[in-house]
């Protein structure tokens, strides 16, 4: 019998130990598979501190996480955590007084819930968080741009889904990073290979936060037919995660989300409007805009709005933000950089 329970005891560790072997090399496995592009070794200490805080106190991703998008092991991470006084839990959320909160987003996590295969590879340079006011946990993700679109065809995508005109020709755009400032304004600029370029400005104000693209046209010729995909994703934000478009209105220039009572609302626009519509398998909602023809050597522009409102005269809200005319006054360039 003591032979038979012994057999049994060593059976059951074996198989356990099989098992971890099995998950050890398929964590291996899934390590080995991350694309390159996800990975972002910092450059410096403040640069190494200010994403460690953002993965870990913003967006609360697990050391594994962390690890991906920094390229250390979890042992390493946690010690880097210790090292900068961010391994509490229970520490305050950095949460500033006169804005929405806004970060730029690390990468690694999918910022989407579901339709991952129409979004591999996602690039994080595009991308940022914008935190609603009622929860420190909550956040949405907007891709700005997600595409971009013109008479010689899909001229930059944020991801890989289906080919731009420089995956046709060979071209691997290079990857870049946020610009950041003091006051919480982020700042990206690319530049194509045949010269067009873009700058995007976002910028968090007490209530809302406002968006720019200009797009500069450095060819000989023009650019007609210039659609943009601006993507919000909804996958982090509990109360408007519905893979379903009831919870979404689209009204004049502007397309709405909104909880289940109704009675906590995510508002976008974009001007001049082309599209607003909702994909629900992502969840993700969108305000597209159409951008003037841009004649060579000649800039045109699009702007954005993106606002919370917590009660349920929606309507008087959009009423409020049109009476504002937001879109009539261009962004200027920010002031002085942050610590990178």
């Amino acid at each position: 019998m003591k032979k038979t329970t012994a057999t049994f005891r060593w059976t059951l560790f074996s198989l356990f130990a099989m098992l971890a072997c099995i998950a050890q090399r398929a964590d291996a496995q899934t390590e080995a598979q991350e694309p390159d592009s996800q990975r972002r070794p910092t450059v410096s200490a403040t640069d190494e501190r200010f994403w460690l805080e953002n993965m870990a106190l913003w967006h609360r991703y697990s050391t594994n996480e962390i690890g991906q998008v920094t390229g250390k092991t979890p042992g390493e991470v946690r010690v880097l955590l210790r090292q900068y006084n961010l391994s509490e839990a229970a520490q305050a959320h950095p949460r500033p007084s006169d804005r929405l909160a806004l970060m730029p987003y690390p990468g690694g996590r999918h910022p989407r819930r579901g339709f991952l295969d129409g979004a591999i590879d996602p690039q994080r340079e595009t991308k940022f968080s914008v935190f609603t006011p009622w929860s420190t946990r909550s956040y949405i993700v907007a891709d700005v741009p997600e595409a971009i679109f013109s008479n010689l065809g899909l001229i930059y995508l944020a991801h890989t889904h289906i080919p731009t005109i420089w995956d046709e020709k060979g071209i691997k755009l290079p990857t870049q990073e946020w610009q950041r400032f003091s006051n919480g304004v982020l700042t990206s600029q690319r530049k194509l290979p045949n010269g067009i370029r873009w700058d995007v400005i976002v910028e968090p104000r007490s209530d809302h936060v406002r968006m720019q693209l200009a797009l500069l046209n450095g060819t000989q010729e023009p650019l007609t037919g210039l659609r943009v995909q601006h993507c919000l994703m909804l996958a982090y934000a509990p109360e408007f995660d519905f893979e379903s478009n009831d919870n979404k209105i689209f009204r004049g220039d502007y397309a709405l989300v909104h909880n289940l009572d109704r009675t906590r609302w995510l508002i976008t626009s974009w001007k001049p409007l082309g599209r607003a519509w909702g994909n629900p398998p992502v969840p993700c909602v969108h305000a597209d805009p159409i951008m003037p023809d841009c004649p060579a050597s000649s800039t045109t522009r699009t702007q954005g709005w993106l606002s919370f409102y917590e009660g349920k005269e929606w309507e008087a809200e959009l009423d409020r933000i049109e009476r504002l005319q937001w879109w009539e006054k261009s962004l200027e360039s920010p002031g002085p950089v942050a610590d990178q």
